[in-house]
């Protein structure tokens, strides 16, 4: 896939270049007109990018972003009203197709970058929420908007608890109160924010020194928080964690790194910076 493609109709692929072999791909929301809203078209060509993407040994950072004043208002209007009309198997397999999309991303082998320069609601903040890191322009806005409709944010859930917490999430899941940027920071749904005129120079920053680091190394630490995180430290985690970095030490990239740095060179995968 790439930006130019006519199989994409509401996201657009982009890739840079950083280093020999080396790549920051960029996937953008391309709905402006509907505040970037997602339908079933949407769903199926984010999954696929992202299963490309997590497959492709030259990307080294992902950044989802978004074009025009929002980032992402949850479902289109007109995707709701034929939802409307779905029969509980097409309900329940129109769900499914939707919590696939959100796990690829968050289980995307590659770091994941929300680029959030405007208002996420719904299931465009289940979008930050699945992000391995959001950045966030300060006028930004945030709403778990579904029970206003009699809906529930379920499949974005266990997104969006891992990313505020259950207490957090007992608050705004049932008042589906607006918050702005500076709550999501409180929160820990975003890491970051910054001026609107700056986020993409942020943005870039944070990605570029993704990308100067060891590409299975990252990986390897991405693999290792979300297998690692809430697990008892008890001896079968200590055998796990010993054995992880025995492995990566023994690396071919493991190797290339010590010497290099002792050697005080550069790594070979930053070539040709």
């Amino acid at each position: 896939m790439n930006a130019s493609s006519p199989l994409l109709q509401r996201i657009k692929l982009e890739r840079h270049a950083v280093a020999r072999n080396a790549v920051i791909a960029t996937v953008t929301l391309n709905r402006p007109a509907l505040r970037n809203a997602f339908d079933d078209i949407a769903i199926v060509e984010l999954t696929g990018a992202f299963r490309a993407l997590s497959e492709d040994p030259q990307v080294r950072v992902v950044v989802l972003a978004a074009q025009g004043p929002a980032f992402c208002a949850g479902a289109d209007l007109g995707y709701m009203q034929r939802m409307a009309g779905f029969s509980d198997a097409q309900n329940r397999a129109d769900a499914m197709g939707l919590a696939t999309m959100l796990n690829t991303i968050y289980s995307c082998s590659k770091p994941v970058i929300a680029r959030v320069q405007g208002d996420a609601y719904a299931g465009g903040m289940g979008l930050v929420a699945a992000a391995d890191i959001a950045i966030a322009a300060e006028g930004a806005q945030f709403c778990l908007s579904e029970a206003r409709l009699g809906l529930l944010p379920a499949t974005i859930a266990p997104y969006v608890i891992r990313a505020i917490g259950e207490r957090a999430a007992r608050r705004y899941f049932v008042s589906a109160e607006r918050f702005d940027a500076a709550e999501a920071l409180r929160l820990g749904l975003v890491h970051q924010l910054c001026p609107a005129e700056t986020l993409d120079a942020v943005v870039d920053t944070i990605a570029r020194a993704i990308a100067a680091n060891g590409p299975q190394a990252v990986v390897e630490c991405k693999q290792l928080v979300r297998e690692i995180g809430g697990r008892a430290i008890d001896t079968d985690l200590l055998f796990d964690t010993a054995e992880r970095i025995a492995r990566v030490r023994g690396s071919d990239e493991g190797k290339a790194g010590i010497a290099s740095f002792l050697g005080k060179y550069s790594p070979p995968w930053t070539a040709g910076e």
